[in-house]
C-alpha cells in the first residue's frame, strides 16, 4: 500500500481518537452503561468505512450495502469537521478563552453543516456555457446543444432513484449530443446489476449519440466488467478512439491515465481533419496546454470534483491547472466539471454538483 494511503488511514484514525477522547470528557457524569453503548456505536461508525470498502464486491442486499456505504463514507466528513471545530475551541482555550460546551457546540455545528451539504448535493445546478467557434458546423443556422456530465459514480452511493433524477435532467435539455466524462461507475458493478440501472440509462436520448470515456473508477471497478455493463446501454464507450458525427464534429475519446499504455494525444490527432471541429473527452484534466497546442477546439473533463468539500477545493485548485469550470486557452475551450454526483460522502460544501450545457455557435 502506498505510503500516502497509510498516512491518510492513520490521520483518519487519529482524528477519531481525538473526537472520542473529547467526547468521553463530555460524558464524564453519565452512567457507565451509556458510555459503553456510545463507545460501541462510535467505533462501529468510524470503522464502517473500511468495512464498506472491503465488501464492495460482495453480493449483499442493496439497502444494507447502501446504508453501510453512506455511514462509512459520511463519517469521513463528520470526522473532518468535528476535528476542525474541536481544534478551534482548543486554540481558544490556549488563548485563555474558555468555552464550556465546546464538544456539543462542535457536534451541533457539524450536523448543521452536513445537513446543508447534503441538501446542496441533492440539488445539482445546470451551468450553461455559450461557445463561439472559429470552425463551421454542418448546420450554421442553429447552435449545437451538448449536455456534458461526469463523475456520476453509480453504485452503493448513487442509486437508481438518483439516476432517474439525473436522466430526467439530461433529457429535459433536449440535447443534440450527450457526453459523459468518465466515472459513470463507482467502485463495483454489483449494485448496478442489483438495481438494474441499465434500465434507466436506456432512457437517455440524443440524436447525435451518447458517448463516454473511462475514468479511474471504471478501472477500480474492473475495466472488463465496466465495459460489459456499458454494452447493455445506449452509451458508446471510447477508448483511444475517434468518431465523426453526422454533423461533422470529430470526437476523440481518450482512455484513462489508469491505462499506462494509452495512446499519446498526438497519435490520436493524426487520425483527424484539423479543418473540422475537434472535441476531446479526457477524464483527468492534466496537461491542458498539450490539448491547446494539439489544436483541440473543445475539451471536456471531470475527475477533480472540485474537491467536493471545503477545504479540499483548495487542494484541487493547487494540483490542477484548471480544477473546475470554463476557461479558454487561446483557440481551445476547456471545461472541467465538478461532477453531477460524487464519490463517497453525500455532501457538497463549498462546491456544487453540476450538469453542463455547452451551446456551440
Amino acid at each position: 500500500m502506498p505510503t500516502f494511503f497509510i498516512i491518510l488511514i492513520f490521520t483518519y484514525l487519529g482524528g477519531n481518537a481525538y473526537i472520542f477522547y473529547r467526547g468521553l470528557q463530555t460524558l464524564s457524569g453519565f452512567p457507565y452503561g451509556i458510555k459503553i453503548l456510545l463507545t460501541i456505536l462510535f467505533w462501529l461508525a468510524a470503522l464502517s468505512f473500511f468495512g464498506t470498502m472491503l465488501s464492495r464486491n460482495v453480493k449483499i442486499p442493496f439497502y444494507l450495502s447502501h446504508t453501510m456505504y453512506e455511514v462509512g463514507t459520511g463519517w469521513l466528513i463528520f470526522t473532518l469537521y468535528m476535528v476542525l471545530f474541536l481544534l478551534f475551541f482548543d486554540l481558544l482555550k490556549l488563548c485563555s478563552i474558555s468555552f464550556n460546551q465546546s464538544f456539543m457546540t462542535s457536534l451541533l455545528a457539524t450536523f448543521v453543516l452536513l445537513g446543508y451539504g447534503y441538501y446542496n448535493y441533492r440539488h445539482p445546478k445546470i451551468n450553461t456555457v455559450n461557445i463561439t467557434l472559429t470552425k463551421p458546423l454542418t448546420d450554421n443556422r442553429r447552435p449545437i446543444k451538448i449536455v456534458a456530465v461526469s463523475d456520476i459514480h453509480l453504485g452503493n452511493g448513487t442509486g437508481k432513484t438518483s439516476l432517474k433524477q439525473y436522466v430526467k435532467m439530461i433529457n429535459g435539455q433536449n440535447p443534440d449530443l450527450i457526453l459523459i466524462g468518465g466515472d459513470l461507475i463507482d467502485n463495483s458493478v454489483i449494485p448496478l446489476y442489483a438495481e438494474n440501472m441499465a434500465e434507466e440509462l436506456t432512457e437517455l436520448k440524443a440524436p447525435l449519440g451518447i458517448y463516454m470515456v473511462p475514468g479511474n473508477h471504471e478501472y477500480i471497478s474492473g475495466i472488463d466488467k465496466s465495459i460489459q455493463f456499458i454494452q447493455n446501454t445506449p452509451i458508446q464507450l471510447l477508448r483511444d478512439s475517434v468518431v465523426t458525427l453526422p454533423c461533422g464534429i470529430q470526437l476523440i475519446g481518450r482512455d484513462d491515465r489508469s491505462n499506462a499504455r494509452r495512446l499519446p494525444l498526438q497519435k490520436l490527432m493524426a487520425r483527424i481533419d484539423k479543418s473540422k471541429l475537434v472535441i476531446l473527452l479526457d477524464h483527468q484534466p492534466y496537461q491542458l496546454a498539450e490539448s491547446q497546442a494539439a489544436g483541440i477546439d473543445l475539451q471536456f473533463s471531470g475527475h477533480t470534483h472540485h474537491g467536493q468539500v471545503w477545504p479540499m477545493n483548495w487542494v484541487t485548485d493547487h494540483l490542477y491547472e484548471q480544477s473546475h469550470g470554463y476557461r479558454q486557452w487561446e483557440n481551445s475551450h476547456i471545461y472541467v466539471s465538478s461532477g453531477l454526483s460524487l464519490w463517497g460522502p453525500p455532501f457538497r460544501i463549498g462546491t456544487e454538483s453540476e450538469m453542463v450545457v455547452l451551446q456551440l455557435h
